[in-house]
């Protein structure tokens, strides 16, 4: 049963014509009607299913507008670089001993970056970290030296892009406490990104089949996209 409160909200917004980012993030937030700050998300369905491969995305972008979340960074790396990871602002830092605690299950961080040569010993965990899809990735960004870039591009605001089985991508682009002009910039990361990723993939028409927008507690709304990708 919905709730009073969903019950005065827009009905059959997807019924609506598809209208642009900028239009649409007004009539969102007008719809925030919660007592807390709710989050916009981007629901994104893509072409993966093509003749001769199937497209599958996975990368890491910085959202210039930043995000709202506190992310809470493990670092695995060699004794020689825990005190730099912890000054870099890492939250929990170790080497062997972090591994035995990740490998028991005690995992305390949302987000995992590990130098290139403890990753050999980290590969091994890969049934515990692969499920919660925190797997260090050097294509990610994770998997990494320079461990000073790596935790700052992580507290800053960077998101993931990864298609389910499905081809569905969700992502939020910010809180409706955010500027308006943030939410556009952090939108447009999001669409900049796919635009990359189709053109490193042979990609036969559009990579975007639909696209919708939405807040937490809300109803969504069909985006029509600035450029066909």
């Amino acid at each position: 049963m919905s709730s009073k409160r969903y019950n005065k909200l827009p009905s059959k917004t997807r019924d609506l014509q598809a209208e642009t980012i900028d239009k649409l993030i007004p009539v969102l937030k007008q719809n925030c009607t919660t007592k807390f700050d709710e989050s916009l998300d981007l629901s994104l369905q893509i072409n993966n299913k093509q003749k001769k491969s199937e497209i599958n995305i996975r990368t890491v972008i910085n959202l210039p507008g930043g995000t709202s979340k506190i992310v809470k960074i493990g670092v695995v790396c060699e004794e020689n670089k825990i005190q730099e990871a912890k000054d870099s602002g890492a939250d929990i830092v170790g080497g062997d001993e972090l591994i035995d605690q990740i490998k028991s299950g005690n995992i305390n961080f949302e987000k995992l970056i590990c130098t290139p040569a403890m990753m050999i010993k980290l590969s091994k965990l890969g049934k515990v970290l692969g499920p919660k899809g925190l797997m260090p990735n050097p294509k990610l960004g994770s998997v990494t030296n320079d461990l000073k870039k790596a935790i700052s591009d992580a507290k800053s605001g960077q998101a993931e892009l990864r298609n389910d089985k499905d081809g569905n991508i969700g992502v939020s682009i910010g809180n409706k406490s955010f500027a308006d002009d943030k939410l556009i910039m952090n939108f447009n990361a999001v669409i900049d990104a796919l635009e990359k990723e189709k053109s490193n993939n042979t990609i036969k028409g559009d990579l975007i089949k639909q696209s919708f927008i939405t807040s937490t507690m809300g109803v969504s709304y069909k985006i029509k996209l600035g450029k066909s990708i």
